[in-house]
């Protein structure tokens, strides 16, 4: 390995991410004299590239599309990336590669940092049934929230989360939606839609309890649709972007053996680069 320790997002194509935005600001608030590069790697040469990882110099990497389930499958994975089936994190533990998913601790870390006393909440409506609703669903169980209702536009996909999970977590019909939402302390959006360039999610949120909290994953636009809603109810809120930068914060820990704080002048670089 290098002198300064590195780590790297591997991703085909590697599309203009943030995350070298955040963990440089991390290394330099912290005072570390490291790294972390982008590197495009396509499907075929993923394994090789991975199973030289230290070679190049790397303590571990962030995994983006394509490569996730690849990672969990030529790695060790924790519980959490297995339960998730895809792996965002890679990182060495006496040599041997081992793989984690964060999406999980940036969901729920961004949850207690935007709105403390969410888990009050005894259920949960989840919109969307792709890899990122398997990290919420897991996050949430795992929290203690009794129950997870689980729409999916395909109710196929949903049953298959729903299986996965266990007796907490029941599918409802799309159309459903609005019936479940007087039961709902906690609505978290999964999907794509109301992203920049998405159809809109059209969901009315009056039936939504006083003290309920609404999360988007969504982040470009920052303020979508369905927190501007929300906000105008005077409901707490969760945005994509407060997931984005938690959920760095382990991998960063992992890496480079001090764990970083999600700052409002962290916050403010990434807005300023979303904006452009």
């Amino acid at each position: 390995m290098s002198a300064n320790p590195a780590a790297c997002l591997i991703g085909w194509p590697a599309a203009h991410s943030r995350s070298p935005i955040i963990h440089k600001y991390w290394l330099r608030t912290l005072g570390i004299p490291g790294d972390y590069r982008i590197e495009a790697v396509e499907p075929a040469a993923f394994a090789d590239f991975i199973g030289h990882l230290s070679e190049r110099g790397y303590r571990g990497a962030n995994v983006t599309i394509p490569h996730k389930e690849q990672a969990l499958a030529l790695s060790q994975p924790d519980a959490r990336a297995r339960a998730v089936g895809a792996a965002n994190t890679l990182y060495f533990v006496n040599d041997a590669l081992h793989s984690t998913n964060t999406d999980v601790e940036g969901f729920i870390g961004n949850l207690d940092a935007s709105a403390p006393g969410w888990d009050r909440a005894q259920e949960a409506l989840v919109l969307g049934a792709g890899g990122s609703s398997r990290a919420v669903i897991f996050g949430l169980l795992d929290r203690g929230i009794a129950r997870v209702h689980l729409a999916n536009r395909t109710a196929e996909r949903a049953q298959v989360l729903a299986k996965q999970f266990g007796d907490r977590v029941s599918v409802l019909a799309w159309d459903n939606v609005e019936s479940m939402l007087p039961r709902a302390g906690l609505l978290v959006n999964t999907t794509s839609l109301g992203m920049k360039g998405q159809p809109p999610l059209a969901i009315d949120l009056t039936q939504l309890p006083g003290d309920a909290v609404v999360a988007d994953l969504v982040y470009v636009p920052l303020e979508t649709a369905l927190l501007k809603a929300a906000k105008a109810r005077g409901l707490e809120t969760a945005d994509g972007l407060g997931m984005l930068l938690h959920q760095a914060v382990r991998g960063f820990e992992l890496w480079f053996g001090k764990r970083p704080q999600v700052t409002p002048e962290l916050r403010a670089l990434v807005e300023a680069d979303l904006a452009k």
